[in-house]
């Protein structure tokens, strides 16, 4: 299907999984993977789902747009619209973001909130929300604040090296590709299979490479109060080396409906646990649904609900997936 965007077309490989007839789940993959990285949970979801994943710009099958303007966040609303209005033109989906799916998932929520019934986020914070934490952070110059921030601060290298021109698109051509694969397997527990990482990685890597130059700066200088009413489930792994889980805190003064669940993992959740992430994300397009829950899947939602009054403190709390 193609993508209509600042004057520009983009080819975007879309694939469909399930009964067409039923809610739609989305799933969007983010840096440096494809679709396929959701393999095992679409696989999953799709017996009760209709279950919508796409490459997005840059990756797998789709286009891969030349230089860094092509990949803001307005181009990934666009091409994110056209997939919406293909596969449920009349009716709210279910979206689910990891990484960078999950950063343009929390733009999607804040500006087309009618597109969606739910959003899971998973590993890839709302940019504007990063900025005004840390904000908060260094405008209360606590050490324990100071320590956060610079947490975080730690965890974002890789986003310093992104900024610097030619450099990335270097080292990802000459091979990086391969300590890539090696990296998931010692540092995720995640065993490289067919699809993931993609045969497209080093190409995939180096176009990409536009989404941290195209975003970061702005949005993390100048950051929006973003607010949804859509219902937001936050699936936070604990033990993630590229995004703080402290930075949950304050999201509950943005989303009236919102639900945290912890799971001891690193980042690449949905390849480590994927049953857990489709367990999860069933539960939570049920309960927006409307449809039946267990007694003990009724207690997990109510666990994870932030209530107002406890919205400023809300900070998720280590805990072992069942």
């Amino acid at each position: 299907m193609t993508s209509r965007s600042g004057g520009g077309r983009v080819e975007l490989a879309v694939y469909r999984q399930g009964d067409p007839g039923r809610p739609v789940v989305l799933l969007v993959h983010g840096y440096p993977d494809t679709h396929a990285v959701w393999d095992e949970v679409a696989a999953s979801l799709a017996g009760r789902f209709h279950v919508v994943r796409y490459d997005v710009r840059g990756a797998g099958a789709s286009a891969r747009p030349f230089g860094t303007a092509p990949y803001a966040l307005e181009h990934l609303m666009a091409d994110l619209r056209a997939v919406l209005d293909e596969v449920s033109p009349g009716r709210p989906v279910h979206l689910v973001g990891h990484d960078w799916g999950s950063i343009q998932g929390w733009e999607a929520v804040c500006t087309m909130p009618t597109r969606f019934a739910s959003f899971t986020s998973i590993s890839g914070p709302c940019l504007d929300h990063v900025g005004r934490w840390m904000r908060a952070r260094l405008a209360r110059p606590t050490p324990r604040n100071l320590g956060l921030a610079a947490g975080q601060a730690l965890r974002s290298w890789y986003i310093y090296l992104f900024q610097t021109p030619v450099l990335p698109e270097l080292l990802w051509q000459a091979g990086l590709g391969g300590p890539f694969g090696q990296a998931l397997r010692l540092g995720e527990g995640v065993e490289p299979r067919e699809g993931h990482p993609a045969r497209t990685l080093a190409r995939d890597a180096a176009a990409g490479v536009g989404l941290y130059r195209a975003n970061m700066r702005e949005r993390l200088r100048h950051p929006r109060d973003r607010r949804t009413d859509v219902p937001v489930q936050v699936i936070v792994p604990t033990r993630d080396m590229f995004v703080s889980p402290h930075l949950v805190g304050g999201l509950g003064e943005r989303v009236p409906d919102l639900s945290l669940r912890t799971i001891d993992a690193r980042h690449w959740v949905p390849r480590s646990h994927p049953d857990v992430i489709a367990r999860w994300v069933g539960e939570h397009v049920t309960r927006v649904e409307g449809g039946p829950l267990t007694a003990a899947e009724s207690r997990a939602l109510e666990r994870a609900r932030v209530r107002p009054p406890t919205a400023r403190a809300a900070r998720p709390r280590p805990s072992r997936a069942p």
